[in-house]
């Protein structure tokens, strides 16, 4: 009879542990994915490609940022137009912004039909980017 309930009891113990390490790594896994983000856009057919390596951006987009659809294409065109002119300023014044915030010129020609799906991920992370930094790229607050 002890030989059967000590059995229990470490097969009660190893079953226990082991939910505890599966619920870890979920956990890990939704650290992991706050922290190490990539968002590829790209169009072939412009030759184009914008790489978005933000920690934290794939889960804001995903739980904070408006659904596809809440705003129209030209909505996105319009904000993205003044947030890629006024990051372009701040870039080529390094004395005056951070170049560790601003490394790098976005070439965004207004006059090129990059789609929705594209429109909504810039747009999407030029909100994240002001949220996430305290900083206001045109006169609109952002807010998400």
């Amino acid at each position: 009879m002890k030989k059967i309930l000590f059995i229990s009891f470490v097969v009660l113990i190893i079953i226990g542990c082991s939910v505890n390490k599966t619920k870890n790594v979920s956990q890990k896994a939704i650290v992991n994915n706050k922290t190490s983000d990539t968002v590829r856009i790209a169009n072939d057919s412009l030759e184009y490609e914008v790489i978005i390596i933000e920690p934290g951006f794939n889960y804001w987009l995903e739980s904070q940022a408006k659904p596809r659809g809440f705003y129209t294409e030209s909505y996105f065109e319009g904000r993205n137009f003044l947030y890629v002119t006024e990051w372009n300023n701040r870039v080529l014044q390094p004395q005056r912004y951070s170049s560790s915030l601003y490394e790098m010129q976005i070439n965004y020609n207004s006059s090129t039909h990059y789609g929705y799906e594209v429109n909504y991920l810039i747009y999407n992370y030029f909100i994240y980017f002001q949220l996430q930094y305290k900083q206001q790229l045109s006169g609109y607050i952002p807010r998400n």
